[in-house]
């Protein structure tokens, strides 16, 4: 019997464009430019610009959008953007999608420091009920510790520091640090990268 061939899906990661639809107008035509298969949002979508209408391009070009909430999102913004575009939350709802589990941890609220006990038990609690699938993706908006991501003196998470280093998921996506945009480095076999408003493609 043939073994059957892994699918590669395509995604685009970016965060942080902070209400400018200027921004998710260029991600969308890019999503659709590159015929990805889900969109990744780390976080700080609203706060400075607008928030109506914002994802509303990605839906356009039929694209599947997920998200957690940055420190400029409430969680009352979470919630509007949910309802109002039909998007999931990965800060409250782990998700699968095909053969990937995308988990991960959320920091509405202005939340600028994770409650490190809180955060990793949630992201046991959800990588559990995806273990068994073939890829998985965490996503958050903060940075773990020890990555790249603290050149700007800002320290990450050791709640997602472990978490890396004990589910070994896939990739890890996070954003929060603008200046870090585009660095990526590895923790055991997970592929961690910071994304930003420029958005990244990645296969997995």
């Amino acid at each position: 019997m043939k073994k059957q061939k892994k699918i590669t899906m395509k995604i685009l990661a970016a965060g942080d464009f902070h209400g400018d639809s200027s921004i998710t107008k260029r991600l969308a035509e890019k999503a659709e430019k590159e015929n990805v298969d889900l969109v990744i949002l780390t976080g700080d979508i609203t706060g400075m610009i607008e928030t109506e209408n914002l994802l509303k391009p990605f839906l356009k070009k039929g694209k599947k959008v997920v998200f957690v909430p940055g420190n400029w999102e409430t969680k009352e913004t979470a919630d509007f953007l949910s309802k109002l575009y039909g998007v999931k939350n990965i800060g409250e709802h782990y998700i699968k999608y095909k053969d990937l589990g995308i988990f991960g941890i959320g920091s509405a609220d202005w939340e600028l420091n994770l409650n490190e006990k809180k955060a990793f038990d949630k992201l046991k609690k959800d990588f559990e009920k995806i273990k068994n699938l073939e890829k998985k993706i965490m996503v958050s908006h903060m940075h773990a510790a020890g990555t790249k991501s603290e050149f700007s003196g800002i320290p990450g998470s050791k709640a997602l520091r472990k978490a890396i280093k004990e589910f070994q998921p896939d990739l890890f996506l996070s954003g929060h640090i603008h200046e870090a945009e585009g660095l990526q480095e590895k923790i055991g076999k997970t592929k961690v990268i910071n994304v930003g408003k420029k958005g990244r493609i990645i296969k997995i």
